[in-house]
């Protein structure tokens, strides 16, 4: 079991290319970070950990594009994996999206996980002309030709929301991107990574990760899936007790938060979480 970092970026934040050589160093597998492109000011959506159209932390508003924010990353470090918690593929264009991932992942030596989200903030996607009955199909689709582009000499898709024809495309990633899911689990959403994704990045507000997890695998082997799916899980403070658990139990990483506001802090929280976990 791998353990990572996750980093809320913002415009005050440590910048990437200081921050990311910290968390190698001292030992973690990972750099995770977020995607918002806006917020719009009149919203209906409710956040799922207010309820309400009231946010929780301003950082929603000041989120770094995460694309920029790795390639700061790979280009100052060499081993961990470059990923997101999680991206809105339905709010670019996916052809010239697949073009971004896989050059991040040709440039960073195929270190790159992609980690999506449904989107919770439906304001945000109406923006981006994104039907909001439809978001799933339209990620399933974004998804399917993307990995055309990443694996085929001349690819091509037809479908709903992403239609093109025989096509040429390079760099390929070293091998396709494994497509991560960050959403509450429930059974409809581990259908969906069943079919669909490499595995699930758990919410803040799961309650019950053996539950989820025990469900997920089910599905996922009821689905005809080979091995076994990734999980994420988002813990707030190591407990070595729930951490075996969680490894005896197939949880593949565990991402924990920081603070990001001075070098000084950072580096000494990632030193005394990685000794808590025996990195080194």
């Amino acid at each position: 079991m791998d353990f990572g970092i996750v980093q809320f970026t913002s415009d005050r934040g440590l910048k990437p290319q200081i921050l990311a050589p910290l968390i190698e160093r001292a030992g973690f597998a990972s750099y995770f970070v977020p995607e918002h492109g806006h917020i719009p000011t009149k919203r209906e959506a409710a956040h799922p950990g207010t309820g309400t159209a009231e946010l929780p932390d301003d950082r929603y508003l000041r989120t770094l594009d995460p694309w920029t924010t790795l390639a700061a990353a790979a280009a100052v470090t060499e081993r961990i994996r470059l990923a997101t918690a999680v991206a809105l593929p339905v709010q670019s264009d996916p052809i010239t999206l697949a073009k971004t991932i896989a050059t991040l992942d040709h440039l960073s030596g195929g270190r790159v996980t992609l980690g999506v989200g449904f989107g919770w903030n439906l304001d945000e996607l109406a923006d981006h002309h994104v039907p909001r009955a439809r978001r799933r199909t339209m990620l399933r689709e974004y998804l399917e030709a993307m990995r055309a582009l990443w694996t085929q000499e001349e690819a091509e898709y037809h479908g709903e929301f992403v239609d093109f024809g025989s096509s040429w495309a390079w760099p390929k990633p070293v091998t396709p991107p494994p497509v991560l899911v960050g959403a509450a689990g429930t059974e409809k959403n581990f259908r969906w990574i069943a079919r669909s994704a490499d595995g699930w990045i758990t919410t803040p507000r799961e309650t019950d990760i053996e539950g989820s997890v025990e469900l997920l695998q089910r599905m996922w082997r009821d689905a005809g899936r080979r091995g076994a799916p990734q999980i994420v899980v988002l813990d707030l403070k190591p407990v070595p007790e729930r951490l075996a658990a969680w490894r005896e139990l197939g949880v593949t990483e565990v991402l924990y938060g920081l603070p990001d506001d001075t070098v000084d802090r950072a580096s000494g929280y990632l030193d005394r979480l990685a000794g808590k976990l025996g990195l080194g």
